[in-house]
């Protein structure tokens, strides 16, 4: 299960459940109400690898 929060630049951050956001990562987040069971192959890859998936989402027009 994964954590879900969004920063205040369009930014997303996906972390394993319980874990702290790391360091150096830091700002202000905020975390989507519900956890998350499953993510994309390589979402989980990045999570093993580094132990977070951060990514800036891109611009959506009104």
């Amino acid at each position: 299960m994964y954590d879900v929060y969004l920063g205040g630049k369009n930014d997303l951050l996906v972390i394993r459940h319980g874990l702290p956001i790391p360091s150096k990562l830091g700002g202000n987040w905020r975390k989507k109400k519900r956890t998350v069971r499953s993510v994309s192959e390589g979402i989980r890859e990045d999570v093993e690898k580094r132990g977070y998936h951060w990514r800036k989402l891109a611009n959506q027009v009104r």
